[in-house]
């Protein structure tokens, strides 16, 4: 685990008094850990989630995902079907996506939509 990434989640669970996720991200994380046949450790996962705020993917953040996506591919620049699934539920909700994976979510933000990012991976990204 990253030293860096504890600390900031740590120093943001005691501004904002949770961590908050979204379903996606669950699946993903679950995904992870099956590919790799580690299911302690997706247990563990799951049972951790009772600490966590998990954001639902609704038919709203659903067709933002949508045109986002649709955007990207326009514009040549396709991602994933998670990252936008992901970036609308934070846009729905006026959150700031955090994430390790920059590159992926500026290309959202360079197709118009206005993301806000931090990367926990870097020192004081809170």
């Amino acid at each position: 685990m990253n030293r860096t990434v504890v600390t900031n989640a740590a120093l943001y669970r005691l501004t904002e008094g949770r961590i908050t996720i979204s379903s996606v991200t669950v699946v993903e994380v679950v995904q992870g850990y099956q590919r790799i046949e580690r299911d302690d450790l997706a247990r563990r996962f799951l049972v951790s989630l009772q600490d966590y705020e998990v954001l639902a993917l609704d038919a709203e953040a659903g067709a933002l995902a949508g045109h986002i996506r649709g955007d990207l591919q326009r514009a040549g620049q396709p991602i994933g079907w998670a990252d936008p699934l992901i970036a609308a539920i934070a846009l729905r909700d006026g959150l700031t996506l955090v994430t390790g994976n920059t590159a992926h979510y500026q290309r959202i933000q360079a197709v118009g939509y206005p993301l806000r990012l931090a990367n926990w991976r870097l020192p004081s990204a809170i």
